[in-house]
């Protein structure tokens, strides 16, 4: 099953924060609207869910982001994202 994750790491924590979208569409709106808001210095929580693991929710001081990724996963793929940490 190919999955898009939305990768978040936040100001001095080197774990990042991801979530899964099944549609390439949503995975991009996803991603531009957390970079829009980090580019307009906003101090919203954002909160994120997940489409891979239903249940799975995290939310995020918007002004602690500091870097958005969004990448195309296949169950199989073990690929990290280019400078995120998975622990």
């Amino acid at each position: 099953m190919l999955m898009y994750t939305v990768e978040i790491t936040l100001k001095n924590n080197p774990i990042a924060l991801s979530v899964q979208r099944k549609e390439q569409e949503t995975a991009e709106t996803l991603y531009r609207e957390i970079a829009t808001a980090i580019a307009d210095g906003n101090t919203k929580v954002l909160e994120l869910t997940c489409e891979k693991l239903e249940g799975k929710k995290v939310s995020v001081l918007v002004s602690e982001i500091s870097a958005v990724q969004v990448s195309e996963k296949s169950g199989t793929s073990a690929n990290l994202g280019a400078g995120f940490v998975r622990g």
